[in-house]
Protein backbone atom coordinates (compact mmCIF):
# COMPACT_ATOMS: atom_id res chain seq x y z
CA UNK A 1 0.00 0.00 0.00
CA UNK A 2 1.72 3.40 -0.93
CA UNK A 3 1.99 6.17 1.21
CA UNK A 4 0.17 9.44 0.25
CA UNK A 5 1.41 13.14 1.30
CA UNK A 6 -1.56 15.44 2.50
CA UNK A 7 -2.20 18.91 3.36
CA UNK A 8 -4.78 20.43 5.34
CA UNK A 9 -5.91 24.02 4.16
CA UNK A 10 -7.41 24.90 7.12
CA UNK A 11 -4.68 25.13 9.40
CA UNK A 12 -2.00 24.20 6.61
CA UNK A 13 -0.56 20.80 8.65
CA UNK A 14 1.22 18.45 6.39
CA UNK A 15 0.99 14.71 7.15
CA UNK A 16 1.53 11.40 5.41
CA UNK A 17 -1.55 8.38 5.04
CA UNK A 18 -0.50 4.85 4.33
CA UNK A 19 -3.71 3.95 2.23
CA UNK A 20 -5.21 2.18 -1.02
CA UNK A 21 -4.89 3.67 -4.40
CA UNK A 22 -8.41 3.86 -4.72
CA UNK A 23 -8.48 6.01 -1.60
CA UNK A 24 -5.89 8.43 -2.42
CA UNK A 25 -7.79 11.43 -3.32
CA UNK A 26 -10.52 10.48 -0.40
CA UNK A 27 -10.87 13.28 2.18
CA UNK A 28 -8.73 12.55 4.54
CA UNK A 29 -8.49 13.66 8.57
CA UNK A 30 -5.86 15.95 9.68
CA UNK A 31 -3.91 14.47 11.81
CA UNK A 32 -3.86 18.01 13.88
CA UNK A 33 -6.91 20.15 13.66
CA UNK A 34 -8.85 16.82 13.00
CA UNK A 35 -10.76 18.83 9.64
CA UNK A 36 -11.79 16.94 6.03
CA UNK A 37 -10.15 20.54 4.07
CA UNK A 38 -7.10 18.21 3.01
CA UNK A 39 -5.65 17.20 -0.78
CA UNK A 40 -3.16 15.57 -1.91
CA UNK A 41 0.18 16.74 -2.60
CA UNK A 42 2.74 15.82 -5.01
CA UNK A 43 5.56 13.63 -3.91
CA UNK A 44 8.88 13.92 -5.01
CA UNK A 45 10.40 10.24 -5.21
CA UNK A 46 14.06 9.02 -5.17
CA UNK A 47 15.61 5.58 -5.91
CA UNK A 48 18.92 4.33 -6.11
CA UNK A 49 20.27 1.58 -8.18
CA UNK A 50 24.19 -0.11 -9.25
CA UNK A 51 25.13 3.22 -7.55
CA UNK A 52 22.83 5.44 -10.03
CA UNK A 53 20.65 7.56 -8.61
CA UNK A 54 17.34 8.25 -10.10
CA UNK A 55 14.85 11.13 -9.40
CA UNK A 56 11.67 11.42 -10.03
CA UNK A 57 10.30 14.39 -12.38
CA UNK A 58 13.23 14.61 -14.46
CA UNK A 59 12.69 13.31 -18.10
CA UNK A 60 14.93 10.56 -17.86
CA UNK A 61 17.66 8.64 -16.31
CA UNK A 62 19.98 11.39 -15.84
CA UNK A 63 22.55 9.93 -18.59
CA UNK A 64 20.48 10.61 -21.48
CA UNK A 65 17.26 12.39 -23.02
CA UNK A 66 15.42 9.41 -23.33
CA UNK A 67 12.05 9.05 -21.16
CA UNK A 68 13.35 5.39 -19.48
CA UNK A 69 16.56 3.68 -19.32
CA UNK A 70 14.62 1.09 -21.61
CA UNK A 71 15.73 3.65 -25.07
CA UNK A 72 19.26 4.33 -24.13
CA UNK A 73 19.55 0.54 -22.33
CA UNK A 74 21.45 2.10 -19.41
Amino acid sequence: MPIYEYICDDCGEKFDMLRTMSKADAPAECDTCHGYQTRRMISVCYSQSEGRSISAGNNGCGSCSGRSCSSCRH
